[in-house]
């Protein structure tokens, strides 16, 4: 027997199968990927769209609020305004009766401020504040300086803004006569 060399043997070989053509999987992953892709971006397109939709209607709806909001306040004042021609139209109606009629229109006027959430600015008594009283004069007076003495014109609020500040007199303290 003849000693074999160990380069001298033929290697054992696994068969293996020859390579599968890996092209055809990775297409049909690629086309996939590329439908996921435009689904996706279809979806995002479809949703922004909707947003762009929601965002538009709002603004006209903000648009339209602004245009029509003092409508309601307009149909309270509208009563006001009949009664006042009407008291014009009479002419020469009896002192009494114009000033029952112009006590009335005042009452439908406070009604139409009062549901406006219009409300008048009532300072007599209190510390004058610079942000709802405007002071027109200081009058030597009993009560603490600065404080609200006289109204010499009304003024309003909306709600918690100062529609118009009252135009007010305030106390400043007596001079002595000495």
């Amino acid at each position: 027997m003849q000693p074999v060399a160990r380069g001298d043997a033929a290697p054992e070989t696994i068969p293996v199968p020859p390579p599968a053509d890996p092209a055809p999987d990775i297409t049909a992953l690629l086309r996939k990927a590329e439908d996921e892709a435009a689904e996706l971006k279809d979806a995002w397109l479809r949703a922004r769209a909707d947003v762009d939709n929601v965002r538009r209607q709002s603004a006209n709806d903000v648009a339209r609020a602004h245009k029509y909001a003092i409508e309601r306040f307009a149909e309270d004042v509208l009563p006001v305004r009949d009664a006042l021609e009407s008291a014009l139209a009479a002419g020469n109606a009896a002192p009494e009766a114009l000033r029952a009629g112009v006590e009335l229109t005042l009452k439908q006027l406070d009604v139409a401020l009062e549901k406006a959430r219009i409300v008048e600015i009532d300072p007599v008594g209190q510390k004058f504040d610079p942000h709802r009283h405007q002071a027109m004069s200081m009058i030597e007076s009993d009560q603490p300086a600065n404080t609200v003495v006289q109204v010499l014109q009304k003024g309003y609020l909306l709600i918690d803004r100062v529609l118009r500040p009252a135009m007010v007199a305030i106390a400043k303290d007596r001079e002595d006569d000495a």
